[in-house]
């Protein structure tokens, strides 16, 4: 084999190394964010973004193949990400399972304290019918990794059922303070202590499961079958 054949050509990455395309990702967001809750997350974006970023259209297509819903898609795994770094750092030992919920959920809300309309956006663009269920499975990952980050290791229904209640609880937090003007968003703060409050006794949540259920259609059952459709 040649020296050619064994060797890239100097200053030149392989395009499909998962190290580049996370690299391309995350530039191409960076130059989003700050336009995306004006501009929303669109085709157009995503083109000025790559272009501001340096990175070629082939490679924003490589990247984001759905286009702006990969876009979306990976801003929020991001958020759920940054959480998970976050509860990393902090002993939940030492602390009660509702107080770990409850940072969790604001963990993950500060993470995009910064782009509150672009999250706003981004929800609404997830929700769409042509995202081909994009909300719900965002909602899944987002509630699965809060209880995986403090230490859910449940198998029977309680998985089931921890990750319906709380994806009431995180969707109604997050929609109030979409609207939270007070300083701090110390209003949000408080409705979510008092979401804790009524719902996260999780045995008593059981029988209540289908009240909670109105905010999602089926929340068990569609739970269950995107836990399966995973990966």
């Amino acid at each position: 084999m040649s020296d050619a054949k064994k060797n890239p050509r100097p200053g030149r990455r392989r395009t499909d190394a998962p190290d580049h395309l996370a690299d391309i990702k995350a530039r191409v967001l960076a130059e989003a964010l700050p336009n995306a809750g004006f501009d929303g997350w669109s085709a157009r974006l995503m083109q000025e973004s790559a272009k501001a970023a340096g990175v070629s259209h082939g490679d924003m297509r490589l990247a984001f193949p759905k286009g702006a819903l990969d876009l979306v898609d990976y801003f929020l795994s991001q958020g759920d990400r940054q959480m998970e770094e976050a509860l990393a750092r902090v002993d939940l030992a030492a602390m009660k399972i509702r107080e770990r919920i409850t940072l969790a959920v604001r963990l993950r809300l500060e993470a995009d304290m910064p782009y509150r309309e672009a999250l706003r956006r981004a929800i609404t663009t997830a929700a769409l019918p042509t995202s081909g269920g994009l909300g719900p499975r965002t909602l899944y990952r987002t509630v699965d990794a809060i209880w995986r980050a403090v230490g859910d290791t449940s198998t029977d229904f309680n998985f089931y059922s921890k990750r319906a209640v709380l994806a009431g609880v995180y969707s109604s937090t997050v929609l109030h303070w979409f609207s939270d003007e007070t300083e701090d968003f110390s209003d949000t703060w408080a409705f979510l202590d008092r979401r804790i409050e009524n719902v996260m006794q999780f045995e008593k949540a059981k029988a209540g499961v289908k009240k909670i259920g109105a905010m999602l259609p089926d929340p068990i059952g569609l739970i269950a079958r995107l836990r399966y459709r995973r990966g």
